[in-house]
């Protein structure tokens, strides 16, 4: 936080409310949005400024407020919960709110910050500006303000002929001269919060939803003789709402646009912008390269020099310095310094790919640790195993790990070469320097050093064709077939 901006004593976010217009069975504050549900983007930027005092932020729930309570248990413990019983409008939450806090002894002396819970794009820096003014104007109410392109369902801010604040009119209760305003109120406004608690009990509900509305306090504390203050954010979009499927993907545009520059300031090149998204979650280091339609998400962490892409999605996954990733998805995964994935591989959670190793074309891997500079190069399934260093892996393999109700572990060595089709069934341990044959099923260990050939032997019966496929195709095939081979003259 920075040192002019004032610390506020509470910070009130608003997510009472149902969403109706998202068309969905979840709440609309648990929409996620790269990577962050709206509720956890704005409780962030409202932690950010309790310098380490979580319970300062109080979250007024309501709809589906077991489920919303879960959620923040989850994402930030330590945060207050208030409940709405009936939702009576803005003003009753922010009372809902401070009755919370005095249950608890708190009555809040300073600065007390209202936000809403569906604005996901601002960030610590905007609402510390927006209380360092409140505390330099000395005011009782300070309103952050945004001049819209569309006004369309904000409520609109009025100003006297020498800028100060007089009312905030909402859209469905302004006059037409009103809507033609194109300076809204964002939602988030800073109180003196002596004041705050007062003025609440005295607001009406002169209005065509009956409701009480949190911008009535500001006519009050003017009528009382109070200064109403307001701020203009530099940037409208950091103060965009969510209400529909359509704004929540604009949002994620622009927060992924925030994203993509900071990464490349920091850094990172980013081939094509415009197809690569991040989570908020992700980490990066110097020279990390993405590649177009590239998906990276959670947890994600890129280490120097390593290049993801194209056509790749990786959640909660660590790829190490100078590895190489391409057209695959890896979740829960580690990739080793230096380590080649793809094109077309699945690793799936506890995947461990050593420096230097390889997960070819058509792999997938599952709960495995593979060894530095082993290859497993393609079409083949490796699942709850360990494989040792530099050992090759035959293609088209499977480690056979599940026997219909368990699962059951197995291990190859380091320097083993195993051939092409092998199935192991595990529990199987393969040893050190150990071959295996094609198209062997590997039912016990393998001594180190040891050649196991575990197959059938050949056995070609002649003319079945003829006998059991009589008139077909192959028959007719074989017949012209072997008649070609009686004609050719035999050597002496």
């Amino acid at each position: 936080m920075s040192s002019s901006t004032v610390r506020p004593a509470a910070l009130i976010v608003l997510a009472a409310g149902e969403g109706t217009r998202m068309k969905s069975a979840t709440p609309k504050v648990l929409h996620e949005l790269c990577g962050r549900s709206l509720l956890g983007h704005a409780v962030e930027a409202c932690a950010a400024l309790t310098e380490g005092h979580p319970e300062d932020v109080v979250v007024v729930v309501g709809h589906a407020r077991e489920q919303v309570t879960a959620h923040l248990a989850e994402v930030a413990p330590g945060v207050r919960t208030a409940v709405q019983e009936r939702r009576l409008g803005t003003a009753d939450a922010v009372r809902c709110a401070l009755d919370a806090l005095a249950a608890e002894g708190v009555t809040p002396a300073g600065p007390v910050l209202v936000t809403c819970g569906d604005i996901p794009m601002q960030t610590p820096r905007t609402l510390g500006a927006l209380l360092a003014t409140h505390a330099a104007e000395g005011n009782a109410v300070t309103v952050l303000t945004a001049l819209v392109p569309d006004a369309t369902g904000y409520g609109r801010v009025l100003r006297d002929a020498e800028g100060a604040v007089t009312a905030i009119v909402e859209h469905r209760d302004a006059t037409e001269e009103q809507r033609a305003v194109r300076e809204v109120n964002s939602g988030v406004l800073a109180f003196d919060g002596r004041l705050l608690a007062e003025a609440l009990r005295r607001v009406g509900t002169d209005n065509s939803q009956g409701e009480q509305y949190l911008p009535d306090v500001l006519r009050i504390l003017r009528e009382d003789g109070h200064r109403v203050g307001a701020q203009q954010a530099a940037d409208h979009r950091e103060l965009v709402g969510i209400n529909n499927r359509v704004q929540l993907a604009e949002a994620r545009r622009l927060l992924n646009d925030r994203l993509l520059e900071r990464a490349m300031l920091a850094g990172v090149t980013v081939v094509d912008p415009a197809t690569t998204w991040l989570d908020v979650t992700v980490t990066y280091e110097p020279d990390a390269t993405v590649h177009p339609g590239t998906q990276l998400l959670g947890a994600t962490h890129l280490a120097a020099d390593c290049e993801v892409g194209p056509g790749c999605r990786l959640r909660d996954t660590v790829v190490g310095a100078g590895a190489r990733i391409t057209h695959s998805v890896a979740e829960g995964a580690r990739v080793g310094a230096g380590a080649l994935v793809g094109p077309y591989a699945y690793l799936r959670p506890g995947t461990v790919l050593g420096e230097s190793a390889k997960a070819g074309t058509f792999v997938e891997m599952k709960n495995s640790t593979i060894g530095e500079g082993t290859k497993v190069p393609h079409l083949s399934y490796v699942g709850d195993a360990t494989i040792g260093d530099h050992t090759n892996i035959g293609a088209a393999t499977v480690f056979v790990n599940y026997d219909g109700e368990e699962k059951h572990h197995s291990s190859v060595g380091s320097y083993c070469r195993t051939g092409a089709d092998n199935m192991f069934v595990a529990p199987v341990t393969i040893g050190d320097g150990s071959y295996t044959a094609a198209g062997s099923v590997i039912t016990r260990d393998v001594p180190p050093g040891s050649l196991a050939v575990a197959r059938g032997q050949q056995r070609n019966v002649a003319g079945w064709v003829a006998r059991k496929r009589q008139g077909s195709a192959a028959a007719q095939a074989a017949e012209a077939a072997l008649a070609a081979t009686e004609r050719k003259p035999r050597d002496a």
